[in-house]
């Protein structure tokens, strides 16, 4: 008999080469497997962090969004009076989704100014401190109605001003409305609100106001977002429009692990109060809270 038919005859020692090679091959498998599932894994968590971040870029740009913010805008406006004078109006405008059902949130927006009103003509002087605050409370329903995201209440102003000049000192309330639509990156609607006063100091006028913003955004892929609105309003005594036309670029970063979005812009008054300003200028941070 000879050597390699020894070899072929002999099960035992085939059998033991046979096993011999497949526990590499065993381990190669295992180990591409597990590369590839670990890869996997990561584009889906880097994919889910994108639509993240996507997703919050769009909440943005939803007043009334299931999205715990904290913005604060800065606001300078210049050409006030015979001095040109300029005014710095800091608003703190948090914004706090509360679940009430299943179905239905109730989201409160309030509205803080901080401001610097420079003198506007002789002998009246440098005012700073609180404006009177605005507080609205949206009923939403938490899924859109035919498309549209929906929300209303009532609206309350509060006499917090520091000084006659910064604010009208009375108690107010009226209604509150906004109605929006979210697709393919653009968001357009309008948000308004109507303020009667009822109380508050006597010495001062009484307030009448209705408040009209309609929008119109698009949300790139970067997370970038173009802006146009105004925030118009209308005093029925005396009878006089304040139109200002706001022209913004936003853009959501993560600073840390904190999502935060920077806007800028500039404004245009197309329709102005004698003496009231002719343009400004916006910088805005908001701070995300996510759930």
């Amino acid at each position: 008999m000879t050597t390699s038919q020894s070899r072929v005859d002999n099960p035992r020692e085939s059998n033991q080469r046979y096993h011999s090679m497949k526990l590499p091959l065993r381990f190669t498998l295992a180990l591409g497997l597990t590369l590839n599932a670990t890869t996997l894994v990561a584009q889906q968590a880097a994919n889910s962090s994108a639509d993240s971040e996507a997703e919050l870029a769009q909440k943005l740009q939803n007043p009334i969004a299931n999205l715990i913010s904290v913005p604060i805008q800065n606001n300078w406006d210049f050409g006030i009076g015979p001095e040109d004078a300029m005014r710095y109006t800091a608003n703190l405008q948090p914004v706090v989704p509360i679940s009430v059902s299943r179905d239905w949130n109730v989201v409160t927006r309030t509205i803080v100014p901080v401001i610097y009103a420079e003198e506007p003509a002789d002998g009246v002087g440098n005012k700073f401190g609180l404006g009177d605050t605005l507080q609205s409370f949206f009923l939403s329903p938490k899924a859109p109605v035919g498309g549209w995201i929906l929300g209303g209440g009532p609206a309350f102003q509060w006499p917090t001003s520091t000084e006659d000049a910064l604010g009208n000192g009375k108690v107010g309330a009226g209604p509150t409305f906004v109605a929006l639509r979210q697709e393919h990156g653009w968001t357009y609607g309008a948000l308004m609100n109507h303020v009667w006063s009822f109380a508050g100091q006597q010495n001062t006028p009484n307030v009448n106001n209705t408040f009209l913003q309609p929008f119109l955004s698009f949300t790139t892929r970067k997370n970038t977002t173009f802006t146009v609105n105004t925030e118009s309003t209308y005093e029925w005594d005396p009878d006089q429009w304040t139109v200002p036309v706001n022209f913004m670029v936003q853009q959501l970063v993560k600073v840390g692990k904190m999502p935060v979005a920077f806007q800028v812009g500039y404004r245009y008054y197309a329709k102005r109060p004698h003496d009231g300003p002719d343009w400004g200028l916006r910088f805005t941070v908001t701070f995300l809270f996510p759930k």
